[in-house]
């Protein structure tokens, strides 16, 4: 496994990477190191909408433009050998962000003056061949623990931050396992499936150490395109604006949408690949399952494993929908209303097509399904859009039957 000195990009090209997972990617960047990549997770936000809106048409779906605007503005700021910088843009194969998004930023580059920028890719569905990333398996092995590790991070912060006692334990206790992870990571020590079960349950009862109020603040699910749902530049720092109005909020983890992925994309597909792709699904619910058993033996929040919330859902929502997040979305509206967060907030792009056209019947559909038991509102953002309208919504359904 390939040993990772942070200090000094020695590698062969410096990797610039769009900000999309805020918990994960801090963690996963590890993955992308090797003898060619130091990868840079890409954090500079000041104008990027400008800056995407000159280079990209500007009825592009919001993601898209962020994320153009923050590799271009990235490219102009001159902190970077250009003669050997690349970017990289993940890819699903599907619609949208997952074929179109690697088009887009090659014809902004080549408008912005960076025709000479390699655009590489990752993605198991054979698009751009000859520019997709090899992955090794020090790499795959790390990408994985990354999600699992930045989930359960996730979700116990945002469940505990809101209530604990003294303001900053939550914050210190997540930055000490951060630490902690990010070594072994660095290292590739302890990345075993069975380390990975022992740490879920010692990062749990880690943070059940922290004394929480014992007036509980009001739990606000968000669901979403994955984009708006991970990245708070893609939600407008919706999770901060719930807790600064006595909220607590959850987001649905990053290994759930994997499931989902393989699920609908790859076990769908006639290839030989399909019964290793379905031993794989078994394989991470079975990891997955470990991880919610940990958080919920401590009475924390969390959503089911993937095959339980399926069942869970089912009467709820139609599964034939898989362009995108699909029918994802509305999998985690009917979730959290189930596992007792009653009010979600939906987060989408103004003029997202799957989302426009199969999101909000979802919403609907489930709202109606499930009246009395929760409710779900829709908040659409876009770079001609109002953050004031947006949190008038978001503020709408916290003070709904308050």
């Amino acid at each position: 496994m390939y040993k990772i000195d942070e200090s000094r990009d020695r590698e062969k090209y410096i990797l610039l990477i769009p900000s999309m997972l805020d918990y994960h990617f801090p963690l996963m960047k590890y993955a992308f190191y090797s003898k060619e990549y130091h990868p840079v997770i890409l954090d500079n936000e000041d104008g990027i909408i400008n800056v995407g809106l000159k280079y990209v048409n500007n009825d592009m779906c919001y993601p898209a433009i962020c994320n153009v605007g923050q590799i271009v503005d990235a490219l102009q700021s001159g902190k970077y050998d250009l003669s050997r910088t690349k970017v990289l843009m993940a890819t699903a194969g599907d619609a949208c962000r997952g074929s179109n998004y690697i088009t887009t930023v090659k014809r902004a580059l080549k408008k912005a003056g960076f025709e000479d920028i390699p655009v590489v890719n990752i993605n198991v569905r054979g698009i751009e061949k000859t520019e997709t990333m090899k992955v090794d398996m020090g790499m795959a092995r790390r990408a994985l623990f990354s999600v699992f590790f930045g989930d359960i991070l996730m979700l116990l912060l945002n469940h505990i931050r809101p209530n604990e006692v003294t303001k900053g334990d939550t914050d210190a206790k997540y930055q000490k396992w951060m630490d902690i992870i990010s070594k072994d990571l660095k290292t590739g020590r302890h990345l075993t499936v069975g380390r990975l079960k022992k740490r879920f349950k010692e990062i749990s009862d880690d943070f059940a150490t922290i004394p929480l109020n014992e007036k509980r603040k009001q739990r606000v699910g968000i669901a979403g395109e994955i984009f708006h749902k991970y990245s708070h530049l893609g939600n407008w720092d919706l999770p901060k604006y719930l807790e600064d109005n006595n909220c607590e909020s959850h987001t649905n983890g990053v290994s759930w949408y994997m499931l989902y992925y393989i699920d609908t994309h790859l076990i769908e597909e006639k290839s030989v690949f399909r019964p290793i792709y379905k031993f794989a699904q078994n394989y991470l619910v079975k990891i997955q399952k470990a991880m919610v058993n940990a958080i919920k033996a401590n009475g924390f929040y969390t959503m089911e494993d993937f095959y339980t919330l399926k069942e869970q859902v089912a009467p709820y929502i139609s599964m034939g929908y898989n362009i995108g997040d699909g029918w994802l979305i509305g999998a985690e509206c009917a979730g959290h209303i189930l596992e007792g967060c009653p009010k979600v907030m939906a987060v989408q792009s103004f003029g997202c097509m799957p989302l426009q056209t199969c999101g909000k019947g979802i919403y609907t559909r489930v709202g109606r399904e499930l009246a009395g038991k929760g409710f779900i509102s829709c908040g659409e953002i876009d770079h001609s859009g109002s953050r004031l309208n947006y949190y008038n919504r978001v503020q709408m359904l916290i003070d709904l039957n308050k």
